[in-house]
């Protein structure tokens, strides 16, 4: 057998080896199973978010109805619900930092708002609580002036929406690694 003089393509060789030998443990983490058992997509729809307690005509209350809408998409593609097997409940949290401030006349030109979020998923069938976490986003948005107060308005929901689609996001990645991990 032809073997390379040079150590570097020794290594290299030895490096490729390796590579095929463990190509076929590696298994994409929203790929189907092939070999039985439900994959992944069936696990996430079987997740019942509940609706999201905040107080009644406040800000938080839309964000937390755009978090589990975007949620529910996200779990269940669009399509409906399987058989439920788990419970998420979510708790919401928001701040709101004035980050940069006109010297000139003291209001705002750059504001951060933030989202913090706590979750736990039951089991239904044991009511036993698989999961408790935690996970934040924070958005800044600017005010462009009094005179255009209609854009700071629009600017404060459009990172409320930006926000509250990256607590959707990051607790979908989390439900995800749990349901493939078990941990």
């Amino acid at each position: 057998m032809w073997w390379p003089k040079s150590p570097r393509l020794t290594r290299i060789f030895a490096v490729l080896a390796l590579a095929g030998l463990t190509a076929g443990c590696f298994q994409p983490l929203y790929g189907d199973k092939t070999a039985g058992g439900a994959g992944l997509d069936n696990k996430l729809a079987g997740v019942d978010v509940q609706p999201i307690i905040t107080p009644n005509g406040t800000p938080l209350a839309r964000i937390g109805v755009n978090v589990r809408n975007d949620l529910v998409y996200d779990l269940t593609g669009g399509g409906g619900q399987a058989s439920l097997t788990h419970r998420l409940t979510i708790k919401l949290n928001a701040t709101q930092l004035q980050v940069i401030v006109d010297i000139n006349t003291a209001r705002p030109d750059v504001q951060n708002f933030g989202i913090d979020a706590s979750y736990t998923l039951t089991d239904i069938r044991t009511g036993k609580t698989v999961i408790t976490g935690q996970t934040f986003s924070r958005v800044s948005y600017n005010i462009p002036g009094q005179q255009q107060r209609f854009a700071g308005a629009r600017g404060m929901r459009d990172a409320e929406n930006r926000a509250a689609k990256v607590i959707a996001d990051n607790i979908k990645s989390r439900l995800a690694s749990y349901f493939v991990a078990g941990t």
